[in-house]
Order: C-alpha cells, then sequence, then structure tokens
C-alpha cells in the first residue's frame, strides 16, 4: 500500500487520480482517488472494521471524521444521517478536495471537509468516528486527539479503531489518563487484530 507521507501536508509528488468503486453504506459507490494519500487503493482493513463494527451514528447534530482521506468514514456518516453535518479534516489539501469532491459526486451536500484550523473552535460534536493515524508517532497522536476529543458534546462518543499489535491497549491506558473526569474510555469490540475504543462523554 502506497502512502506517499499521507500524513503530512505535502505528498511530495504530483497529483495523479484514478477512478475508485467500493461499497459505503451497502452501496456500490464510484469515486476519485489520488496518490499521495492514505489507502489510496481503496478501504483499509482498520476503517473496513470501524464501519461494521460501530453503531448507526446520531440522525442529527454535529459529526467528525479525523483524518479522513478520500473520504471513506465522512462519506459514510452522510450517507448514514443525511440529517447531520459531516465535518472532515485533515492537514493533507489533497484529501481535503478529494472528499470534498466525492461527497458531490454522491450528491451530499452535509459533508464539508477542511483543514483542523478552519473548524470552529467552539464547535462540539455528537459523534466522532476515525481511524486515527498512528504512525505520525506517540507524541503527534496524543496532541491531535486532544485537541478534538475534548470538543465531544454532553453524551456523545467518539469511536476509535487501532491496530493491537501498534498499542491499542496503551493507548487505552493513556486516553484513560488524560481525558477529565466526565470522559470514560472502553474497549468496545475486537475484530480481525483491531480494537474499537469507545470515549464517552458524561450527559
Amino acid at each position: 500500500m502506497a502512502t506517499d507521507h499521507y500524513f503530512s501536508a505535502d505528498p511530495g509528488k504530483p497529483e495523479i487520480r484514478k477512478p475508485l468503486t467500493v461499497v459505503l453504506d451497502g452501496e456500490s459507490r464510484r469515486l476519485t482517488t489520488s496518490n499521495g494519500i492514505f489507502s489510496p487503493e481503496g478501504i483499509d482493513k482498520g476503517t473496513a472494521v470501524l464501519l461494521a463494527e460501530v453503531p448507526a451514528p446520531p440522525a442529527s447534530g454535529n459529526l467528525l471524521d479525523i483524518g479522513c482521506g478520500w473520504g471513506p468514514i465522512a462519506l459514510t456518516l452522510a450517507l448514514k444521517s443525511p440529517g447531520a453535518t459531516v465535518t472532515a479534516v485533515d492537514v493533507n489539501p489533497r484529501c481535503i478536495a478529494l472528499t470534498n469532491d466525492n461527497a458531490r459526486a454522491l450528491g451530499l451536500a452535509n459533508v464539508r471537509a477542511c483543514l483542523p484550523e478552519e473548524v470552529d473552535p467552539a464547535l462540539r460534536f455528537d459523534a466522532i468516528w476515525s481511524n486515527p493515524p498512528i504512525r505520525i508517532g506517540k507524541s503527534e497522536l496524543h496532541s491531535l486527539l486532544m485537541l478534538w476529543l475534548p470538543r465531544l458534546a454532553s453524551g456523545g462518543n467518539a469511536w476509535l479503531v487501532v491496530q493491537k499489535n501498534l498499542g491499542s491497549d496503551s493507548l487505552q491506558r493513556w486516553l484513560a489518563a488524560e481525558l477529565p473526569g466526565e470522559f470514560s474510555i472502553r474497549r468496545e469490540s475486537t475484530a480481525k487484530a483491531f480494537r474499537i475504543l469507545r470515549v464517552t462523554r458524561a450527559a
């Protein structure tokens, strides 16, 4: 799987777009992908586990995808919850453009992909779904999660998929130690070498 520094704001190579057909929310969808992003050939294993294991998102409110890539999580959120507003963030402008273009291709007017700094700091999210970029390094990952998880609304849930051998258990312990008392963290399920972590903010 080519990554081309997918976690960088500058992938370093000229963009080459190509068509991509994948199943999202139970139907085949014709989308666009490119080089220089995460999992350009389709839905990676971790994201597939997340989409299969996590309960349906809230029907309305604000939903967030952290690290959107070409958009599989954000697009699924928008398809499942047409009455919600989906924000998708990434540091890679190529990913932002692809997610917005793919949303338009599916007729989804409730998706906005943007850079993290373009999100209103006062905005709170009723649900967060993410396959977080573990390989950016522990310090950067921790900073990323602490930027977004405290923005959960009261009663909201964040669902994170993390590979077991890439530190899912230690991440769970770290989250439990770092997040304030109104948050609870638990391992929701294990599937295909991945764990689903659930972060809940008390109502």
